[in-house]
């Protein structure tokens, strides 16, 4: 048995973890589309497509590339297709579009809610405080 570093959002739809799962993740769930959320854009030595769509850690307000990346994985999961989305190490990025992508597909009714979700099937999820207060402003009734 082999132990992952990624983790299941949305059952055999939705994974997400850091950048270095990517090559075990598509060997096991082989995505379709997979989101690189690193504010720096890495080469990509992955051999797979990624598109790359930043969040820039610990940046003020910023509201519009949480937004644009939940918009993609949501898109990409309304599509049909299998999505894999990661940051650096799958905790604070990728968990900050987790609780997004939980809220936008109705999977939570609360920023609380789906953050519970997000640690549940990824117990490294760290919503850094002014991540929640973008996810807040973007989902002002959650």
């Amino acid at each position: 048995m082999t132990t992952k570093n990624y983790n299941e959002l949305i059952k055999d739809r939705i994974y997400f973890g850091g950048a270095d799962d990517v090559k075990d993740m598509m060997e096991h769930e082989q995505a379709d589309v997979i989101f690189d959320l690193r504010a720096e854009s890495h080469e990509n030595k992955s051999g797979y497509d990624r598109i790359h769509i930043p969040i820039v850690d610990d940046a003020e307000h910023q509201d519009q590339s949480i937004k644009k990346s939940i918009e993609h994985v949501v898109n990409a999961y309304n599509e049909g297709k299998k999505v894999y989305f990661h940051c650096g190490g799958g905790s604070t990025r990728a968990g900050t579009v987790a609780v997004g992508t939980l809220l936008s597909l109705g999977k939570a009714e609360t920023i609380d809610e789906a953050e519970k979700i997000a640690k549940t099937a990824r117990p490294k999820v760290n919503v850094k405080p002014q991540m929640k207060e973008a996810l807040q402003r973007i989902f002002p009734n959650a």
